[in-house]
């Protein structure tokens, strides 16, 4: 057993109680109280690694089956871990996090050749592979449960709902830019329920795709297009814009592009809407396991610096909403679904991979429920009167959708919770 390790950690963990047991056999008690976890360590290089880097080390010893939970969840071990990261308390892990801030404006710098290969490590996946955890329209980014007790489906189609009411799709063929398009369902349902054309642009070659065979599929190839294309390539002015999910892979270097791309890209009497994960805490930087291993590049940005980079743009910011849990609701749904089909998804890839994607569900949802991350939406405009004084016709536009939906047949529950 490593002495500095076992003092840190009689330091560091203040919140609930862990029980170790070391590669030599050696078991150890940290803090007291509940919630009560446990693990086992069967590699004494996990012991330096987690006092060193604990962000990377974890994650990357339980990728390799040499850190175990025992008498516990993944889910309940790490947010012991995490919530008492909150806390402070580890040397290791407080330099680890004050250098990648010093560094982060080169670890993300994002040309767009870098961008797609960033792009592929995590989108270009087996489509297979999210079909199994996604919900019936593949949308990869934070629900809506305006109730609490929707489905992922209902939830889902709530987002996009309520993603349209502030695009203000007021009469049909609105020419509308959808940044990041995913495998289209944004596109495809605003072309489909609102009557838009639309232009999808993505670097993911397996979404761009799936997303032109649903539009084939679906009959609406003649108002939906798909291309492989960055934002920046973009040089046509739209009636509308939405990017959702994706800003957190535009790299904090590049966040002026991002948006002076929007405000060259929106007509003068346009409507922006940009939906994304944020920090409350203020600026900060990328989880190291996270970085290299889900998302490289990948930085979910602080409102404050964001809000810096629209002021920049020159745009105006008609409307901001902070979504808290609703993406913690998201993951949970997604991480039942992944258990569900767990076998199936080592048969497409291996164990490993599938540790790997179980971290990084479980740490995400934790980092939403205990950690200050939430998902904002900021609708821009270049003009002040753009829009209706009051945020009325949200609500009636959503309500209106919403009618116009009940009125088709219900949605499948496929959720067995």
């Amino acid at each position: 057993m490593p002495i500095l390790l076992d003092l840190v950690l009689r330091r560091f963990i203040r919140f609930g109680r862990l029980d170790i047991r070391y590669a030599g056999g050696q078991v150890r008690s940290y803090g007291h109280g509940t919630p009560h976890v446990g693990m086992e360590m069967l590699d004494p290089a996990s012991e330096t690694g987690l006092l060193l880097n604990p962000g990377l080390a974890f994650g990357e010893a339980y990728m390799a089956g040499t850190i175990r939970p025992v008498g516990c969840t993944l889910y309940d071990l790490m947010d012991v871990f995490m919530v008492n990261a909150v806390r402070g308390g580890h040397p290791g892990a407080t330099v680890s996090s004050r250098v990648r801030e010093a560094k982060r404006v080169f670890t993300q710098y994002n040309p767009a050749p870098r961008a797609r290969r960033n792009v592929a490590h995590h989108y270009d996946l087996n489509g297979r592979l999210y079909s199994l955890f996604l919900d019936r329209d593949r949308q990869y980014s934070c629900a809506y449960f305006p109730r609490g007790d929707e489905t992922l489906e209902e939830a889902q189609e709530a987002k996009k709902r309520h993603i349209a009411a502030k695009l203000c799709l007021d009469r049909p063929d609105l020419e509308v830019l959808d940044i990041g398009c995913g495998w289209g369902g944004m596109a495809l349902t605003l072309a489909r329920d609102y009557r838009a054309r639309v232009t999808g642009i993505t670097l993911s070659t397996e979404q761009l795709a799936e997303a032109r065979a649903r539009a084939d599929a679906e009959g609406l190839s003649d108002r939906v297009r798909f291309e492989l294309m960055d934002y920046r390539a973009v040089d046509r002015r739209f009636d509308r814009i939405v990017s959702v999910g994706m800003f957190e892979h535009v790299g904090v270097g590049h966040f002026d592009a991002y948006f002076a791309r929007i405000r060259d890209c929106l007509k003068p009497d346009g409507v922006a809407l940009v939906h994304a994960i944020g920090r409350n805490e203020g600026p900060g930087a990328t989880n190291p396991w996270l970085d290299k291993y889900i998302f490289p590049g990948g930085y979910s940005p602080a409102l404050s610096e964001t809000f810096a980079a629209i002021e920049r743009s020159g745009l105006w910011v008609t409307d901001c909403e902070i979504l808290r849990l609703h993406y913690a609701k998201t993951i949970a749904h997604w991480r039942r679904r992944f258990a569900a089909n767990r076998d199936l998804i080592a048969s497409l890839y291996d164990q490993r991979f599938c540790r790997m994607f179980e971290l990084y569900l479980a740490g995400s949802e934790i980092a939403f429920r205990r950690q200050g991350h939430m998902n904002f939406q900021i609708q821009l405009t270049h003009d002040a009167e753009a829009v209706p004084l009051s945020r009325d016709y949200m609500v009636d536009a959503e309500r209106a959708a919403l009618a116009a939906a009940r009125t088709h047949a219900p949605l499948e529950r496929l959720d067995a919770d």
